[in-house]
């Protein structure tokens, strides 16, 4: 799934761009510097804003294109931050043929937020994650880190009506 860039306003504080330069400069002209400087950006700011990367381009010489591929092509990285209720189902093998691909597309619908996203608001946000190690109750999800297992479509509606 091709990740979405969601447009929630950006609230980066003085201090996290400091920590971010702070990064940056620990890295400097270190090769194969980008990944870990990607990873404790995300580490500073919990996501990877446009307006991050384009710091980071700015400081490292490195195109934003070229930081935005990388981004966007490694799962570890978020492009979006995570809503209030953050929504996690798991698209493994145990869990994909037992219908959490259905599930994951019924949140979607539901909150009319697209996989991968945030809603507008902030309040949602819906990624689809790999094995949680929950094989055995199969199908699995989180929302903000509370698990949900064996669930069914008709699950969702009961479970989104306590975060609603």
């Amino acid at each position: 799934m091709k990740k979405k860039l969601t447009t929630i306003e950006f609230r980066g504080t003085k201090e996290q761009e400091e920590k971010l330069l702070a990064v940056i400069e620990k890295h400097a002209g270190q090769k194969g510097s980008m990944m870990p400087i990607l990873q404790e950006a995300q580490e500073i700011y919990g996501y990877l804003p446009i307006e991050v990367q384009t710091i980071i381009a700015r400081e490292t010489g490195v195109s934003l294109e070229e930081i935005y591929g990388i981004a966007s092509f490694y799962a570890q990285f978020k492009l979006n931050p995570d809503g209030e209720y953050a929504i996690a189902v798991c698209l493994g093998t145990a869990c994909y043929v037992k219908g959490s691909g259905d599930i994951i597309e019924e949140f979607s619908k539901k909150l009319n937020v697209p996989v991968g996203s945030t809603s507008p608001d902030g309040k949602y946000s819906i990624e689809a994650t790999r094995c949680i190690g929950a094989c055995g109750l199969a199908p699995v999800l989180t929302v903000n880190g509370e698990v949900y297992g064996r669930v069914t479509v008709d699950d969702v509606d009961s479970i989104l009506a306590k975060y609603q």
